[in-house]
């Protein structure tokens, strides 16, 4: 007997021109994105590893997406929206799921397009909260609870340069792929190549405060770092020795609070 099933809906309604939203208007661009938004939407904590399988049907009444999965997932997301719903905003939220509510909100505000999210839960008359996203609605990421700070990776470059925007991507082992914006004039007056050089970079970006996770997308390098593997104790002592008489007087939970507030 196979695992039991239930789908989320998000409802969009809307015009094409003079003409209402429907299935035979609805542009492959949008319907990438839409499913792009749903993948991350769906990457909620105990599914990141492997998730189970989400299939797809698209229905009349306007448009209609619905993705059918497990119930644990469907209740697990319909928590994620009557929290979002009920608080207003999408502080809380792990970074993927939150960014991909801010690109349904800016959607919304630029084809002047309304969202119902909600799952086959509050179909069925359970009370789970839906969630609806407008022109009028504003969910984002409060400003406040995100913070300059500095970053250290290290991995392989496996690409460099761009020919509007420059970057490096560096793939980081139990991160991922991140993308690092970067000054073209620095990426150019390198004097090896970068590619699939292992290294080190230092980057500078933004963090949240309450949870540590940081904004992949707001990375910028500052200088990339010859890595070398190999554990030196003498020099580590040295630089704990050089530091200690200018921070042993120093709180650090308190310090570390007055930088994140840019005291």
């Amino acid at each position: 007997m196979g695992e039991s099933k239930g789908y989320i809906e998000i409802h969009v309604s809307g015009k094409e021109g003079f003409s209402d939203l429907s299935p035979s208007n609805y542009d492959i661009r949008e319907l990438r994105e839409m499913l792009e938004n749903v993948e991350n939407l769906l990457s909620l904590e105990g599914h990141k590893a492997q998730r189970p399988i989400i299939s797809y049907e698209m229905h009349a009444g306007s448009v209609i997406h619905r993705f059918t999965t497990t119930l644990q997932m469907v209740a697990q997301f319909g928590a994620v929206i009557s929290l979002v719903a009920q608080n207003n905003n999408l502080d809380g939220l792990d970074y993927q799921t939150a960014v991909a509510f801010e690109n349904i909100q800016k959607t919304a505000k630029a084809k002047n397009y309304s969202f119902e999210i909600s799952t086959s839960q509050y179909q069925s008359g359970i009370n789970i909260r839906p969630l609806s996203i407008t022109s009028k609605t504003n969910f984002r990421r409060s400003e406040k609870l995100w913070a300059n700070g500095e970053f250290y990776f290290y991995g392989y470059v496996v690409n460099a340069g761009g020919k509007k925007d420059a970057n490096i991507h560096l793939d980081v082992k139990g991160v991922g792929l991140l993308t690092i914006s970067s000054p073209r004039e620095y990426l150019k007056n390198q004097q090896k190549n970068l590619l699939y050089h292992e290294c080190g970079v230092r980057a500078r970006g933004k963090q949240n405060i309450e949870t540590g996770e940081i904004d992949n997308k707001s990375l910028e390098l500052l200088e990339l770092i010859d890595y070398s593997p190999r554990y030196d104790e003498d020099y580590l002592n040295s630089l704990i020795d050089n530091a200690y008489p200018r921070l042993k007087d120093i709180d650090p939970v308190q310090w570390m609070n007055e930088l994140r507030r840019g005291n």
